[in-house]
């Protein structure tokens, strides 16, 4: 069973899950680099910071899945 609600974090949604199975939350990332930075387009950032980390040959962490997340 999972749960979906928002965190506030500095006068900011973070939308979360909890997935009871797994006793793990799960933040959207995107909210978490608006909460942050203060990015114009949190998204975008999330997208170029992904975008150099595979060049620089960053190796994604098992423990972090990048899922999408839907409204």
């Amino acid at each position: 069973m999972t749960d979906t609600t928002l965190k506030l974090f500095q006068d900011t949604n973070i939308r979360t899950q909890w997935d009871a199975d797994a006793e793990k939350w799960y933040f959207s990332i995107v909210d978490v680099i608006a909460a942050l930075t203060e990015s114009a387009d949190p998204s975008a950032y999330w997208r170029k910071l992904k975008q150099r980390l595979k060049e620089e040959g960053a190796v994604e962490d098992e423990s972090v899945r990048w899922k999408e997340q839907t409204d």
